[in-house]
């Protein structure tokens, strides 16, 4: 017998329900108080009947939108062959098939000698494999990250990270991790503005030269080229390429966490090739299932030294998501939807960078490709000496509830959450920006004059 899905007819009913039950840790079920029950492309539908654009994309997961035809039919295909869903790490065609598509778009370099480990389905376990394999490798047990980085919430990926608040619980969580100053020119750490990244570059350097320094030479060096929860945040592309020199020159693994960057989102199929470097590592999730349940790390073969069973999980990629990913991976290709991601962010930011103008609440726009962020400041404090003015938390969260009333689904991130982030997918129309625009336009405007008042 087969028992149709039931569709929700009250949302505040199960709203309610869910709140009841659920722990007190949820995050993004308190800011969208939605009940989606259809979703494609960029439009999510409610209970209630309400549509909705989705400019946060499962955080940058859904590099297709919703229920894209071409992953649908890679699922199907799985179901209705009869295959196994689910194999712990033995070999499948769906794996083969994925690792063929995975190593046709990795960096040339880094695929002609690369591995491939597949890990629990999340993010963060991908980078606590990452640090296990460099660990593994050196011999040396510390990490090299930096300021506003977000590697995940698992004990070796917090450590990693920069937010100070889910730190403070996890007492002795940071001990192994050396904070670098990451180059953010907004709000440069030195004081400095747009010279951030040639200063953050010098201080690196000499930092894990000096005998005195009080750093031991660490296992790896993990960073993002875009910080993405971090407030959007992109690093110059000359400090990207010292960090290469740097790290190369002394033998530390270079980890590229590309959780949220990779899959075409930034303008190039991964956000360090737009400095023309590679990696020794690369971390991979969200989109690399084409919005299943995947994650894996790439990395370069003289790193792999490590025993069998040395990182295991019960869920190392299921074939559904095996199949889902090696669609979106292709269709990202052979659609050149990097390049389209490139030229529509660009385009994107001229017209945000054209709102500030009537909006002085926008600090600054910037991003690339299709990770874009908004950082918006109280009105009319003093700047700083490098230009910038003071955060205003208060009125992004005001934006961000404006937006949702208007049918505009966005998340903030950064400094005290101050910065807007629009992470659609990349398969968003020019009819579609415009609507983003205009929402985003009309809730800045009604946010301003509540934040005001």
């Amino acid at each position: 017998m087969t028992l149709a899905p039931t569709t929700p007819t009250d949302p505040d009913a199960v709203l309610a329900r869910q709140a009841a039950r659920e722990s007190a840790a949820r995050t993004y079920a308190r800011t969208f108080r939605i009940v989606p029950v259809h979703a494609r492309g960029m439009t999510v539908t409610g209970a209630d009947g309400r549509r909705y654009l989705d400019c946060l994309s499962g955080a940058g997961t859904l590099a297709l939108g919703h229920n894209h035809p071409v992953v649908v039919e890679a699922v199907q295909r799985v179901i209705e062959r009869g295959a196994p869903w689910h194999a712990l790490d033995i070999a499948t065609p769906e794996k083969d098939e994925f690792t063929d598509a995975l190593f046709a778009a990795l960096p040339p370099g880094l695929a002609r000698r690369a591995r491939v480990h597949f890990c629990g389905p999340a993010g963060t376990d991908a980078v606590e494999a990452a640090l296990k394999l460099t660990r593994t490798a050196t011999g040396r047990t510390g990490v090299a990250a930096f300021t506003g980085a977000y590697h995940g919430m698992t004990a070796g990926a917090l450590a990693a990270s920069g937010g100070v608040g889910v730190k403070e619980p996890m007492t002795g969580v940071a001990a192994e991790a050396t904070r670098l100053p990451y180059p953010y020119a907004y709000r440069c750490p030195f004081g400095l503005g747009d010279s951030s990244g040639e200063v953050s570059a010098r201080y690196v350097e000499r930092l894990l030269d000096d005998p005195n320094g009080g750093v031991v030479p660490p296992a790896a060096m993990i960073l993002e080229a875009v910080q993405g929860e971090g407030g959007v945040v992109p690093a110059p592309l000359p400090w990207l390429r010292e960090m290469r020199r740097i790290t190369a020159e002394r033998g530390i693994p270079l980890v590229l966490d590309e959780v949220q960057t990779g899959v075409g989102r930034t303008g190039t199929m991964w956000a360090i090739e737009a400095a023309g470097v590679e990696p020794d590592v690369m971390v991979l999730s969200k989109a690399i299932g084409g919005s299943l349940p995947l994650a894996v790390v790439v990395y370069a073969d003289h790193l792999d030294t490590w025993a069998p069973g040395a990182h295991t999980g019960t869920f190392r990629g299921t074939t559904l998501a095996m199949a889902a990913g090696a669609a979106t991976l292709r269709y990202v290709q052979s659609e050149r939807l990097a390049e389209r991601a490139e030229a529509l962010g660009r385009r994107l930011r001229a017209d945000l960078t054209a709102l500030a103008g009537a909006h002085p609440s926008i600090g600054e726009v910037r991003g690339r490709g299709l990770l874009n962020g908004i950082e918006l400041v109280e009105p009319d404090a003093v700047p700083d000496r490098v230009g910038a003015r003071p955060a205003a938390p208060g009125l992004a969260v005001a934006v961000r509830a404006e937006c949702l009333r208007r049918g505009l689904i966005v998340e903030l991130g950064g400094r005290h959450d101050s910065v807007v982030r629009l992470i659609p997918p990349l398969v968003m129309t020019d009819e579609e920006a415009g609507q983003v625009l205009d929402r985003l336009d009309a809730a800045l405007t009604a946010a301003e004059r509540e934040y005001r008042a």
